[in-house]
């Protein structure tokens, strides 16, 4: 394609897209309604994601020796524990350690300093591979003998999987809903702009006008409109998202939360954002002309 027609061309989409102002407008805007709401839902099944990945690497079942046994006898325990499937890691805590710990955590409050170990039990913080098996593990875990009690933290992480499998499902459903009614959205945009040239597409058929000649200022224009609705949806996007952020940073019941940073991320939102743009657009056009071609 010569630098002629590729002018020519990209002033026929852009001449297209102003000719029908308002309509393009709406066009545009529920392109980047719809890619907003489908980034939106990605990127809470992306957090929740990364959520669970850090507490399976962070997270830890905490397993209390019966305080009958000695420290010796606590200690022998660790060769068991390590034997559970889905275990990663076995650490053992003895009372001396746990008091310590206990009085690093709460550096302020004087009446935790002078604590009595014997009040504490040795322990075993045990690390696990994959968080679905959490329940079953800490179970497993439990019927060790020797273990008198565990903690595993079950209501937290099956909170974030919960929300990660919502997100997901939700997500892939909205993808392809909104997808089809953004490409019908410009597909019958650009259907009203070939039927106002009809006339003009008719003589140019012709006088041998190619299809692909007659195809390619709509599709610049659909271009155009699909890439103004990414950009948009992008700066929507990353407004919203910053203003979440911050939300959850300062609130209290939600510091649990760890958000990915959007400077970390932006460039594959917005390549995903421009891909799905220019599919819209590129694939509403082809659309919108492919019949009238024919005819």
């Amino acid at each position: 394609m010569g630098n002629h027609n590729f002018g020519y061309f990209l002033h026929e989409g852009v001449s297209n897209m102003f000719s029908h102002g308002f309509r393009s407008f709406a066009a545009i805007g529920v392109t980047a309604a719809c890619l907003l709401i489908m980034g939106t839902f990605s990127l809470v099944a992306v957090n929740a994601d990364v959520n669970l990945k850090n507490m399976e690497s962070e997270n830890e079942i905490l397993a209390y020796v019966d305080d009958s046994y000695t420290s010796p006898q606590a200690k022998a325990l660790q060769s068991k524990l390590e034997a559970i499937p889905n275990v990663t890691s076995v650490t053992y805590i003895s009372k001396e350690e746990a008091t310590v710990a206990f009085q690093e955590q709460y550096p302020d409050e004087e009446m935790f300093q002078n604590l009595d170990p014997e009040i504490f039990r040795d322990r075993y913080a045990i690390h696990i591979a994959d968080l679905h098996r959490l329940s079953e593990t800490g179970k497993q875990v439990k019927a060790v003998e020797g273990i008198d009690d565990v903690n595993v933290y079950e209501e937290i992480a099956g909170g974030f999987i919960t929300i990660r499998n919502i997100a997901t499902v939700v997500c892939l459903a909205l993808v392809a809903m909104l997808f089809l009614v953004s490409v019908f959205i410009v597909s019958n945009t650009i259907k009203l702009t070939t039927f106002d040239r009809r006339e003009e597409i008719a003589i140019m058929r012709m006088v041998g006008a190619t299809n692909g000649f007659i195809r390619w200022p709509f599709v610049y224009e659909g271009f155009l409109m699909g890439i103004l609705g990414a950009v948009i949806a992008f700066l929507l996007q990353w407004s919203l998202y910053e203003a979440i952020c911050r939300g959850v940073t300062t609130n209290d019941t939600l510091q649990l939360i760890k958000l990915v940073s959007f400077e970390s991320i932006w460039k594959p939102v917005a390549g995903a954002f421009a891909g799905a743009g220019i599919l819209i657009g590129v694939g509403g056009s082809l659309s919108a002309i492919r019949k009238f071609l024919l005819a």
